[in-house]
Parts: structure tokens; sequence; C-alpha cells
């Protein structure tokens, strides 16, 4: 049974049992700042687990592509670890339990999967009556293959939260696939039982205290590995050799001229290729690009790992892309939006993996740099930190070092780069963040919901509103009242204030009533249905209970209004001078200007930023109107709205539509015509990181401020260089050539007052154990001008330590250089300079052949240059 089969079968069947197919969400988390990546097929439902969010359907089965990364150096070497895999599951939220999802998961591996009854395994959570009896009694498994098992792997909880007891389904693979152990059974660490499905079962809430309370309304999330199921039925000892990867392999393999099967390293390069090229594919598609924080990083590291396997492989030019169309085309029939993102995907791993390639030979220039230190100082050995940055920062393999070093005479201390390769790791599990149900927060905020009631926003329709408080929080607790001066969270039950989303700031406002003022300041909404407005009391008292005026800040609002709805022109209009390859990537909205970040490969011309603002400015000349209207999912894609990155839908979505030019799916507050948008005008367009493209703008008073600043500034330029607006660049021009003239002039003076320099400093040379030393101050501007002065030295003398000082202000430069024919008697540039250096309260250092340092004060510099001639004399080995 292929693995789109097998896909295919699993969502079928339990189609038929009443659950609504959803696509797979995105690998990028919507709305969700706790989490790097998509990691589990859950992940999407975490609200309504929770209870933040209501779900439209409560069965639902998807097929979820994930990524993990813990284990990236795992991947190759076994035949389980990956970085990217699908998982298929079903879930319940409130509707059915283990009565239900337990006989279907056996029905599902029997009879649809065709699994031997006989080789299947269950474990269950230690005390989990109920389960044992569904499995036993129900179902029909023998008691003595129900194995009870503990807590830290039976039981799923994480923190305050819905928790639960799981079950899983094992294969029995066969003795051969063994430890031979006399204990192995379900759980041994060797490869003969292997898990394929896991249920979990949501039936307690743990509070802070540890307590777990029975929940009223019980879930089901459960996660069946594709690949690993595809190993089972295919008959296969490891997941690399299903047809999920066997395609995208052969490929690899084709391309570089070699065979799978046949030699141990070839295979593992294959493998990390396959593996790596599939996750950073399906996360570039879903928005994610190469940097060097966050998810970015991830994807950077994937794509440099892999492309360093493609070096074992002897595949040295850009090949990654070629490898990811494969990908595309292999999984385009259940994921659409791959093939609808080709052309981007391709690009991006294009440009990274050519990035790499200038990379990597910095890398080796470093290299080099570390063999010519350590011959120089006279040691065998590359130090494994040294290796370690090579590895960490240039993506230099350990592998390619030790072989280089080696052919220079030298090894590498693999103890110490493995010291650090664990210190980064045990970092990297420090700062990784479980998938969590529920912070303790979040748990807080849906109590405070079920307390007191949702809060209904009206603020599409009016921007004043009367309400009820109805809970009041100062420092993270219920309060019944605050005072004037107070700092307050306040829940109202009607609001008429935009809560922070999507890109777009909240609104500010005021809450009064009699001798009351409050003072909103922000806005947001921890959990579905509940606003939070945080301010402080500026007189009276505010008091639970309550009845209040809430009014937004119109001036503020129409600003921000003005700006969102100019987003979704300038989204339109770069897709239609720069091509339909750009997708928001990015957003922020405020009331003063506007932030947008879209995929492209290259720079914006000045030319085509002139035609996006113009296409812009005539639609808003066009006075479109601007309507909105809610409908189903489905219904707004088929009218040919665009979603919009990292945003979680619902199954009802609001539509914003401006004429026939745009129509986005958007949640925020915009103009009532384009025409109030008043003008656009891009102020500035940027990189912000591999195929990704900031641009910035603004609008109506925004654009007539930012205009009068330019002018400003260009009268107060025409008045400094005596001219009118309109001459200003002719006189401009002028003055630079006129000042480029003088700088040649100027030039050649400082070099023959150097050269004057120099034969006088050659004067000062002294014998150190017969070899020429010169430690003296000079008069250079600048330590370009005292490197340069330092090589016509060298050029002089031929053989001789030198080391040159010139005051700037309250500073010191320093430059050190030791000819090459020196090095192997221990003379040192980098610390030399480095300990006259701290005698002036600086610091500096560098290469043993040339380095340079400042200094904090010059009053001591005679005494710093007299000590140098001792501290150089201290280097030399007899």
């Amino acid at each position: 049974m292929t693995g789109k089969e097998i896909r295919e079968k699993f969502l079928k069947f339990f189609e038929a049992r009443g659950h609504r197919i959803l696509p797979s969400a995105s690998l990028i988390p919507a709305n969700d700042p706790s989490l790097l990546w998509t990691a589990a097929g859950m992940v999407p439902f975490k609200p309504y687990f929770t209870g933040a969010a209501k779900p439209e359907v409560r069965r639902v089965t998807t097929c979820q592509k994930c990524l993990r990364t813990p284990d990236i150096e795992s991947v190759g070497r076994t035949a389980r670890h990956h970085t990217f895999f699908e998982m298929l599951g079903n879930f319940s939220f409130g509707d059915y339990f283990k009565e239900k999802a337990i006989p279907w998961a056996w029905e599902f591996t029997t009879r649809v999967l065709g699994l031997p009854e006989e080789k299947l395994w269950i474990s269950i959570y230690l005390d989990d009556d109920e389960a044992f009896d569904i499995w036993h009694r129900e179902v029909g498994v023998p008691a003595e293959r129900i194995v009870r098992m503990g807590k830290d792997t039976n039981f799923w909880e994480i923190g305050v939260g819905p928790c639960g007891p799981c079950s899983e389904i094992y294969v029995d693979l066969g003795e051969e696939r063994g430890c031979g152990s006399a204990t192995c059974g379900v759980g041994c660490d060797c490869d003969r039982f292997l898990e394929i499905w896991n249920l979990v079962f949501i039936q307690f809430f743990r509070d802070e205290a540890g307590n777990y309370t029975p929940l009223a309304s019980k879930g089901i999330d459960t996660g069946m590995g594709l690949e690993r199921v595809a190993s089972v039925l295919q008959g296969v000892q490891s997941n690399f050799d299903t047809d999920l990867f066997r395609e995208i392999m052969d490929f690899t393999a084709s391309l570089a001229g070699v065979k799978y099967g046949v030699d141990g390293k070839t295979d593992m390069a294959l493998k990390v290729i396959a593996d790596h090229c599939r996750a950073v594919t399906f996360a570039i598609s879903d928005g994610a690009l190469p940097s060097n924080e966050g998810r970015g990083y991830v994807l950077r590291r994937l794509l440099r790992r892999a492309a360093r396997f493609g070096r074992v492989l002897g595949l040295q030019e850009p090949f990654l892309y070629q490898v990811s169309r494969a990908v595309i085309n292999q999984m385009a029939d259940a994921y659409p939006e791959l093939p609808a993102n080709e052309e981007h995907v391709l690009k991006v791993i294009r440009s990274e993996e050519e990035r790499f390639g200038e990379t990597l030979a910095q890398g080796m220039e470093i290299l080099n740099r570390l063999v010519e230190e350590a011959r120089a100082t006279g040691s065998t050995i590359i130090r494994g930190e040294d290796a370690f940055r090579l590895y960490d920062t240039y993506g230099f393999p350990l592998e390619l070092t030790r072989e280089m070093a080696a052919e220079e005479g030298l090894t590498v201390d693999e103890e110490a780069f493995t010291r650090a390769m664990e210190e980064q790791r045990e970092r990297a599990r420090r700062a990784r963040q479980e998938t969590e149900y529920l912070s303790e927060k979040d748990a807080f905020y849906q109590v405070l919901r079920d307390r007191v009631g949702e809060s209904r926003f009206v603020g599409y329709d009016t921007l004043k509103t009367r309400a009820r408080v109805t809970a009041l929080l100062k420092e993270g607790q219920p309060v019944e009242k605050v005072v004037a001066g107070e700092e307050v969270e306040i829940i109202l039950d009607v609001t008429p204030c935009y809560a922070e989303a999507g890109g777009q700031v909240s609104d500010h406002a005021r809450i009064s009533s009699t001798e009351l003022e409050v003072e909103v300041r922000e806005v947001y909404r921890p959990v579905e249905g509940l606003y939070v407005h945080r301010g402080r009391v500026l007189n009276g008292i505010l008091q639970e209970n309550a009845s209040v005026v809430v009014e937004v800040d119109s001036e503020r609002r129409w600003n921000t209004a003005r700006n969102h709805s100019a987003t979704h022109l300038l989204h339109k209009a770069l897709k239609e001078i720069l091509g339909h390859h750009v997708n928001q990537a990015g957003s922020l909205v405020e009331p003063d200007r506007l932030r947008f970040d879209f995929t492209h490969y290259a720079p914006v011309s000045p030319e085509e930023l002139r035609r996006i603002e113009e296409m812009v400015n005539q639609v808003v000349l066009e006075n479109l109107p601007v309507e909105t209207l809610v409908t189903s999912l489905e219904e707004a894609r088929a009218m040919g709205a665009v979603a919009l990155f990292g945003e979680k839908y619902g199954e009802r979505v609001r539509v914003v539509k401006m004429g026939d030019f745009s129509l986005e799916l958007c949640g925020g507050t915009h103009v009532r015509s384009t025409a109030e948008i008043g003008f656009f005008k891009l102020i500035s367009e940027s990189s912000v990181g591999a195929g990704l493209r900031r641009v910035e703008g603004v609008t109506g008073i925004g654009a007539l401020r930012y205009i009068r600043a330019q002018e400003e500034q260009l009268s107060r330029i025409a008045a400094l260089v005596r001219a009118t607006p309109s001459e200003v660049v002719h006189r401009v021009e002028s003055l630079l050539k006129e000042m480029k003239e003088l700088e040649r002039e100027s030039e050649g003076l400082r070099a023959r007052l150097a050269r004057f320099e120099v034969q006088s400093l050659l004067e000062q040379v002294k014998d150190l154990d017969g070899i020429k030393f010169l430690a003296a101050k000079t008069s250079a501007p600048d330590m370009d001008s005292l490197r340069a002065m330092v090589d016509l030295l060298r050029e002089r003398l031929g053989s001789a330590v030198i080391l040159l000082a010139s005051p700037a202000g309250e500073k010191v430069n320093l430059v050190a250089a030791v000819t090459r024919d020196l090095l192997p008697r221990g003379l040192h540039a980098g610390k030399l300079v480095k300990e006259v250096a701290s005698m002036l309260g600086g610091g500096g250092g560098g290469r043993p052949d040339m380095a340079q340092a400042g200094g904090k004060d010059p009053s001591r510099l005679q005494e710093a240059l007299q000590k140098a001639y001792t501290l150089a004399a201290g280097q030399i080995k007899n």
C-alpha cells in the first residue's frame, strides 16, 4: 500500500464516521507565539481542547504536516528520525470518547490496513481500567497483549491545563528485529516493537496545585505517523525505504551519479538530503524564510546541512532546488499549495544555496588561518572550540575540518568539539518550548471568561457604546474596585475597541461615567471572546458591575484604518507590478505608518516603486467602495479572496472588498471608500531576509507630514549650498566634484608625508637579539593610514617586528606586525599589541603576523612603547 493510499484511506475511513476532513494547517502556527513549528496534529486545534475557542464541528480528521528539530543530528543515522513528517489524526471536541476511539482505531488497523491481529500489542496507562476493558472485552485483544505503562510514557500532560492517559498500538516486527533480551517487549528501546498510533484521552484538568479534576467535556486526540505505517505495510526496515522517500532519494542519486544501498556514507547523505528537502520545501511554501533567528535559523541550518551532504556525493553546485522540485511533484496531489508556490520555493532555496557557497568559502579561509596559527605556535592541534565555531557559524562540517587539518599534519580536538556541541544542544533544550495545550495565563483567562461571559465586539459599527464592567484585574488578580492613579485591566460585556490582531494595533479609548475617567492604552484578546482593556484610572473610582460609556479615540482609529486599507491596495499592486509570486509575509498597521513584508527575490527598483505607488493612488482617486461581508471559508476562496500569512480562519470569515481591485480575508478595521485613504506615499524599501522584502508607507495626514518634512530638508540643504531648491542637485554635484579633487590632492600630500615619516622611523629601529625591532609613535590620522605605514616599513625592513601607535583625540590606535620568517621564533603580533593596549586601558589582538588594538590613555603611550621592547623579547624562543 503506497503512502498516498494510506493517507486517503485514513481520511475516508473517519469521514464515513461523521468526521469532517480538514486540510493540513500551516507549519507556522497561527497566532501562537509559544510554538516555533506545528509539531503535532493537535496543534491547530489547541484552542478547542482548551476551551479558548468553540469548534464549528466536533469531529475532525486530518493529515497534518509536522516539523520537529530536537534531533537533527540523528536524521539519516536511524530508521525513524525525521524533521518533516505527516501525522494522521482523528479528533473529538467534546463528542465521542474511548468507547468509539478505541474500536475505530482497531478496525482501521486490522481491517483497512490489514495488519495481523496477532502482531499487534496495546499499551495503556497503568490504572486506566476503562481503556483495558474496551480493548479486551469489546475489541477482543488478549489481556496478555495489553501492557500497562507508567506516567512517564502513557499520560499526556504539560503543566496546567487539559491532560489525560494515553493508549498506543504497537506492531511486533519479529524476533530478528529485536535485541535478544529475555525482557524484550513493548517499550523496549530496540526495533522489534514499533509504535504506530497514539490515542490521547483528554479527560482531566490539572490545576496549579497538581490536582486533577474530571472534565465535563472530554476529548480525543490521536496521531498515527504516516511514514512509520508505510514502512510496516511495505515491509521495509526503514522509513527511508518507503515510497515516501525513495523517489526523492533516487532523484538525488541520479544527479550525483551514485546508487542507493551500495555505500553507507552515500546512503546517509541521500537520506539527510531527502528529509531536509521535504522540510524546507513545505516550510518555505507556508511562508517561512531562511534567516539568522527563530524558525528562519532552523531553515538555514537544514538547508546548509543538506548542502554539506551534497558535497559528500560530489555535488558542488546548487542542486537542492532540483530535489525540492521532486518533492513538489511527489506531494502535489495531497498538498496543492506546493505547486502553487513552486516558483517562490525554488528561488528561495537556490538563493540560499548560492549564499552558502560563499559562506563555505569564508569557512575555508578561516580554517587556513587556524592552520597557520597552529603552525606558528608549534601546536599540532586545531582547538575543538574553533572547529565548532566553523561548524555552527559557517556550516563547516567537522569531517572537512578533520581532513584539511590532516593534510597539514594536524589533528582536531574532537573531545572539545563534542563538548561545545553538547553545550549548544543543552541551550537549545532549555530554550525549546514544548507543545502546550494551555499556559497558566491562558487557563486563568479561560476560567474568567467562563465566569463573567464573553465580550461582544461592536466596533465595526460604532465607536461609542454603553457597557457593564464584568471584571477588574490589578496585577493579574481580580479586584472589586480601583481608584485614581491605579493601573487596571477591565473586562466589559460590550466593547467598540479593536483588540490588536492581524498586524493592526489596538484602539485607544476612554471609559467614563459620572466623576469617572479611565484612559485605555491597549486592548488585547487572550482567549476567544474575551476583550481585555488595559489602562489607568485618571479620576474617580471604577467598580465591578459599574455602568460606563466606552468611546474609541476616533482620530487614531481612522488613521489606522487608512493605513490598513492601503495595505490591501499595496498587496494587490505589488502582485500586479512584481508578479503573482508576491505574498504577504507579515505587516504592521499603526496610526502613523504601515509596514508590509512580502516574498520577492530582488530589490524593488525605483521605477517599480514609482509604478506601485501610482497604482495605489489611482485606486484611491477612483473612490471605490469598501465593502465587507461574512461568508463561509469555501465561498470566500471560490470568490478569489486572498488569505493572509499567519492567520487562522474559522468556518465563517470576513471578506473585505475594494471595488473590483482587491478582495481579502481580514478582521481589521477599514475606511468606507478608497478616497478616504487620502494619499499614499511609499517611504522605504529594504531586505529583511533571503527572498523577503519590506516596504513602509504613510497615508492621509501622515503622508502630508512626510512631504512637508522632505520639503523642509530640501530648503535647508538649498540654504547651506546657497542655491534655490530647483538648483540644489546641480550645486551639490559641483561641490562633490570639487571635494573629490581636493581629496585626491590631500591623499597625495599624505602619501608624501608618510614616506618622509617612514624614513624618520627607520632611524629608530633597534636590535632585539639579532631581530630588527621598531616601536614608535606616528602622526597617522586613522587606522587605515597606520596600517599602510606598517606595510611600507615591512617592505623597507624585509624582516622585522613593528609596533606603531598614533594618538587620535582621547584614544590611541595601535598596529603590530611580525614578518612571517620570524613567526617560528615565537613572536606573535596579536599578543604583543594586546599587552601594550592593556597598559593604555584598552584592548585588541589578532593574527600572529598582523594585529591591531586601541587604547584609552594617550598619556602613557611613551611608557607603553618602551615596555614593548621587553614584551617582544619575552616572546622569543631560542
